[in-house]
């Protein structure tokens, strides 16, 4: 099985490791040290060697941050982990901080004593958060020390190894271009943005740009690594031999310099004797590699990563491969809940046998590389934690007339698959269907949504809250994020919500996901991923239009919608949708399964 369902039990988190960090950083003469949920290359799933804000406070969450002071320490999350958090960390050693409503830079700012020294890792901080803290620390009379080696580290006994996944070729059938093609594309902007150099630092961009993929993250294939690009001259990819087989390192060596990690440091040392102009996002890169190519006398251009736009905008190739990898991942996630309809009700089922059973299903299509992401599977309040990761302490039976949400996704070597369903097991409580309906008319009003060149996705969030704002309810998290191709499932830099500003463009895939959580009660969340679509004239229109193509392929739980809340266009959506999920995978199922799926989109009226 692809998800483990093991958490920290050791009593050791919190307190004891605390007042070891302590320990070091009093001897290291430091007030204070912030430990981001990140490591040296931003990724928002970490390797287990790089975990550290899970080792100290057995937070699991993908994003958020501690901070140990001397006297107090606070652990920083979002809305989605409110509940999570509380659970998983002490609360006698942490202060909970909503993080949005107190970022970093302002608890720091709030907290810290005049002449107190905060350590800071200078490669786990991006140039842009390393100004704001430093910042933060000037205004309340501290100073910023960056640290020369991590203190955490240093009383992290047991720290695991880095990982040394194997790397993989990405075909260009696959691809849609050839890795060759893509790099002299990049070396393009980087002339157009007056740079000689840019330094790609996050490994899926680095995987996009030369068509490798790898086993370092959990649920992505990515290879860590480094790269430089240069506007003249041969790329430079710094990755650990060992991953590397003859053939896939013959095939890298036709395109770029391949050297090991450990080159890195010189390699910018070098752009910096050259007194080269480097590109650098300041969002994703550190501020370690930024003090490097100064230091050594280079200059910075600041600006997007020039992966971002190319590979957020799916080609031919990758949207053929998302349309099949979902075609796919649909049959084996309908068979699943012919499945779950059948034995939800009899009483028996968990959140793991139900986590278990789903990718069983989907390993039988023999195409399945991983899941995209540990399995959120919440039985009745548990649904109300936004990313519940089930374990066998807080495992909880499906009980009968209850409301179950189930947040899963795969990944295929032709794309990548993200899916939410509220399933209903026996009668719904009369308000959970009510406020389903009310997520639904949100995630449908996105389906439905026709929009012009230049429209944000913050623009659009609005469009699923509404129905939700008029019964005098929200939800605490974005609306959609973007979806990589056999890549991550969270990938940048578009977004649909209330803060996404990237404009959105034809090929790009968004999740459709709004939802509603009861705390002690139940969660309701339902996802589709969706394809922006070229520009299109509507009959009587004076502009051309984009809109959305609906990737994901399963059935709405009929017993959860209201009819008398939709309106005559969204009924009418909902069966053609249906007509649409029937006609794709009906074939593609065994008799009982499509007996089901008969009856689950058959029309509303």
């Amino acid at each position: 099985m692809f998800q483990s369902f093991e958490d920290i039990t050791d009593p050791t988190v919190g307190p004891v490791r605390v007042a070891a960090l302590r320990a070091e950083l009093d001897r290291r003469g430091l007030d204070g040290f912030v430990i981001p949920r990140a490591d040296e290359h931003q990724n928002e799933y970490v390797p287990a060697s790089a975990d550290r804000l899970r080792w100290l406070t057995g937070f699991t969450g993908s994003a958020g941050a501690a901070i140990v002071l001397r006297d107090r320490a606070a652990i920083l999350v979002d809305g989605r982990y409110t509940l999570q958090a509380q659970a998983q960390v002490d609360m006698t050693v942490f202060d909970l901080v909503d993080i949005v409503e107190t970022p970093v830079a302002d608890w720091l700012e709030k907290n810290l004593a005049p002449g107190a020294r905060l350590g800071l890792d200078p490669w786990l901080h991006t140039i842009g958060g390393m100004r704001r803290l430093k910042k933060a620390a000037e205004k309340a009379g501290a100073e910023v020390v960056a640290v020369d080696g991590n203190p955490l580290d240093a009383v992290w006994a047991d720290r695991p190894a880095p990982p040394l996944g194997a790397v993989a070729l990405h075909p260009p059938e696959l691809a849609g271009e050839t890795a060759a093609a893509k790099l002299g594309r990049l070396a393009g902007i980087l002339a157009d943005r007056k740079a000689d150099a840019a330094i790609l630092s996050q490994p899926d961009s680095i995987a996009w740009a030369f068509n490798i993929r790898g086993s370092d993250v959990s649920h992505t294939p990515l290879p860590i690594s480094y790269a430089v690009l240069h506007r003249d001259g041969r790329p430079e990819l710094f990755i650990d031999g060992r991953k590397l087989g003859n053939e896939v390192r013959a095939t890298l060596e036709d395109i770029a310099d391949i050297a090991e990690p450990a080159a890195f440091p010189a390699a910018l040392a070098a752009l910096g004797a050259a007194k080269a102009q480097v590109l650098v996002d300041p969002v994703w890169t550190s501020d370690a590699v930024a003090g490097s190519i100064t230091a050594a006398g280079g200059s910075l251009v600041e600006g997007e990563d020039p992966v971002l736009m190319p590979r957020a905008r799916k080609n031919a190739a990758e949207i053929a491969g998302a349309r099949a990898a979902h075609l796919r991942d649909a049959a084996a996630y309908v068979a699943y809940l012919a499945w779950f309809d059948r034995e939800a009700p009899k009483g028996g089922l968990d959140e793991i046998a139900a986590v278990e059973t789903l990718e069983a299903f989907r390993a039988k299509t023999g195409a399945l590389k991983d899941i995209s992401f540990d399995t959120i599977s919440g039985a009745g309040p548990n649904g109300a934690i936004v990313h519940y990761r089930v374990t066998r302490a807080t495992n909880r039976p499906i009980e009968p007339d209850s409301v179950f949400l189930l947040d899963s996704g795969a990944q295929y070597r032709d794309g990548t698959t993200d899916i939410t369903r509220t399933l209903a097991v026996g009668t719904p409580d009369p308000e959970a269907r009510q406020r389903a309906t009310l997520v639904l008319k949100g995630h449908l009003a996105i389906s439905m949504a026709r929009f012009p060149k230049g429209t944000t996705g913050a623009q659009l969030d609005t469009l699923a809250r509404i129905a939700l704002w008029q019964a005098g309810l929200d939800y605490d998290h974005g609306t959609g994020h973007g979806v990589g191709s056999f890549l991550s499932v969270h990938e940048g830099p578009h977004r649909i919500a209330k803060t996404g500003m990237v404009a959105l463009e034809p090929g790009m895939i968004v999740s459709n996901e709004p939802g509603y959580y009861k705390t002690g009660a139940y969660g309701i969340r339902i996802e589709n991923l969706v394809l922006v679509t070229e520009p299109e004239t509507i009959p009587g229109g004076e502009r051309p239009m984009l809109g959305f193509e609906t990737l994901t392929l399963a059935p709405y739980d009929r017993r959860l919608i209201d009819t008398a809340l939709l309106t005559a266009a969204e009924r009418a959506w909902i069966d053609r949708y249906h007509e649409r999920v029937r006609a794709a995978v009906g074939p593609l199922v065994d008799a009982e399964t499509r007996a089901w799926l008969d009856a689950a989109t058959a029309p509303l009226a």
